[in-house]
């Protein structure tokens, strides 16, 4: 195992594996377009001709990004850690953690 994939198998204190470092990146990126996106709409909504439909537009702009962090959330920790389990003799606490991953999409 190389310096990197160390890194991504790296645990927390509590004994939970990181998030590897390029998969943070890419999300944060993501969700600051979203930031931004959200900022926007609460900006025009504060002008009295706001056109509604052009809101839901914003809205759905919001919420595909917020939906492609979550997959690449979900898809990092499956690649870096579920794919990864059997190797470390992880198998049977990852589907825990795969299931709890599971819950919020």
């Amino acid at each position: 195992m190389n310096d990197v994939e160390k890194h991504e198998h790296a645990h927390h204190a509590a004994g939970r594996l990181c998030m590897p470092e390029a998969a943070r990146n890419v999300i944060t990126r993501r969700l600051a377009i979203a930031k931004g996106h959200l900022e926007s709409i609460l900006q025009a909504l504060q002008k009295h001709d706001v056109y509604c439909v052009d809101v839901l537009r914003q809205i759905r702009a919001v919420e595909g990004a917020l939906q492609k962090a979550g997959q690449i959330t979900l898809e990092s920790h499956l690649r870096a850690h579920v794919a990864t389990a059997a190797e470390r003799g992880d198998t049977e606490t990852i589907v825990e953690e795969l299931m709890d991953a599971l819950r919020y999409r």
